[in-house]
């Protein structure tokens, strides 16, 4: 992909949701001054925000203490980066608006995503590291007898989505695969999934950003954005601030019920040579109605030459201090050679064997809201979050930066903030009303 060509895709905003397209945008009207947002933070959430934005005709400036790196990965690295229609692998999302949003915000990832790796073929193309394979989740029960619905629901509502393709349930997907049988696992599923090289596609989103104008500026924020939001908007000449900053949303918008998710995966060499070479995802879900923190198994292709193990799921833990030695990621890799003979014979990463993070989590999960507190003056905030993600990042980024664009406009319009809610569209209805 050349500088020249990166612009020639684009997304826009098509009812509730971002589509990609492909070739020549319509031109924007030129004698209306561009404004500007001011996007906090450098990860997955931040970035895709600032490609919807800039796409919409807004200037963007993003700023962050870190950006990705792939010798000192950010937390939008790290993840485990499989598409899953939540609640994803590691659980923990559990609040009805948020799940209602999610399973919206997760399908417009899938489109997009889809289309890209069928428009840019990654060999044709600066790798974007987007691939289509196909995801398994295993069960040690047959769904309808588990004790309460919520896979069997999760199942049935993949099942309704009509873009999610190749799905299948069938017990001899375990046989396919060649799962160990002291697993004991007995039903199964299947569908096509994108799986993201994070390294890959955060330099590829970067490089798209700068080729679209955005500007970056290397910087930590302190304290309440709030108290600091008329400042901020005149040292940036912005009309709006983002704060897409995950777990610092504790700090930035004073949220008491941001907490970390602490996980880790191991990474091996995926050369066909000491083992055979694995394909597709593999995965068993949290499972809450047993009381174990350590039950997930996540073994999921990162790219053609290095297989991610994991999973890890640790509420309340900042410190980053696990080894591969650590009484935990031991069982952790354990897991992963029990459910997949020959396994153990992986040989570790040599560059990044082991690699952890902290996901964001909060009480009542995502938070894709606009400031609800008033300015210390008593006039509206011009703040819009976007945070709380978890390990959902890459699975939600798209959808949620449909819908901060769309409150964005809200604050164009000057209409008053609105709680989060399950219909967006409903409430500015009510609103015009």
């Amino acid at each position: 992909m050349s500088i020249a060509s990166a612009p020639d895709f684009f997304l826009t905003r098509i009812g509730d949701e971002l589509v990609l397209n492909h070739g020549q945008a319509t031109p924007l009207n030129l004698n209306v001054p561009k404004k500007r947002v001011l996007i906090v933070g450098g990860g997955v959430t931040g970035f895709t925000t600032a490609w919807a934005l800039l796409d919409a005709g807004y200037d963007v400036t993003i700023i962050a203490e870190r950006w990705a790196d792939p010798k000192n990965r950010i937390t939008s690295q790290i993840a485990g980066a499989l598409w899953e229609f939540p609640p994803a692998v590691c659980g923990k999302h559990t609040d009805v608006i948020s799940l209602h949003n999610s399973k919206r915000w997760c399908m417009t990832a899938y489109r997009v995503f889809d289309k890209l790796q069928e428009t840019m073929p990654r060999s044709d193309y600066f790798d974007h590291g987007v691939q289509m394979r196909m995801a398994n989740f295993f069960f040690d029960q047959k769904m309808e007898n588990m004790p309460d619905r919520g896979q069997l629901d999760k199942f049935e509502e993949i099942c309704a989505q009509k873009d999610i393709k190749g799905i299948r349930r069938d017990a001899n997907i375990v046989k396919e695969h060649e799962v160990n049988q002291k697993a004991g696992v007995v039903d199964a599923y299947q569908h096509l999934a994108p799986v993201i090289d994070t390294d890959a596609y955060m330099n590829w989103l970067r490089f798209v950003l700068v080729c679209k104008g955005a500007v970056m500026e290397t910087r930590r924020i302190n304290g309440d954005l709030l108290d600091q939001e008329e400042e901020l908007l005149a040292e940036y000449g912005a009309d709006a601030i983002v704060n897409a900053t995950g777990l610092a949303g504790l700090e930035l918008a004073g949220d008491a019920s941001v907490y970390p998710l602490r996980g880790a995966l191991i990474r091996v060499v995926n050369d066909g040579k000491m083992f055979p070479k694995v394909t597709e995802a593999l995965a068993v879900t949290h499972d809450d109605t047993r009381g174990e923190d350590e039950d997930i198994v996540f073994i999921v292709p990162r790219n053609d030459n290095t297989l991610i193990l994991g999973g890890l799921a640790q509420p309340h833990k900042y410190e980053l201090d696990l080894a591969l030695d650590s009484p935990e990621i031991v069982r952790m890799r354990e897991r992963c050679n029990n459910f997949v003979p020959g396994l153990e014979k992986a040989e570790y990463d040599p560059d990044a064997p082991l690699v952890q993070g902290l996901r964001p989590f909060r009480g009542s999960n995502v938070r894709v809201e606009r400031e609800l507190r008033s300015r210390p003056d008593g006039s509206m905030s011009r703040i819009v979050h976007s945070y709380g993600q978890g390990g959902a990042g890459f699975s939600l980024s798209i959808g949620c930066a449909s819908d901060v664009l769309e409150l964005i406009e809200e604050i164009e319009l000057g209409l008053p903030a609105t709680k989060m809610g399950c219909s967006r569209r409903q409430q500015r209805a009510e609103l015009a009303l």
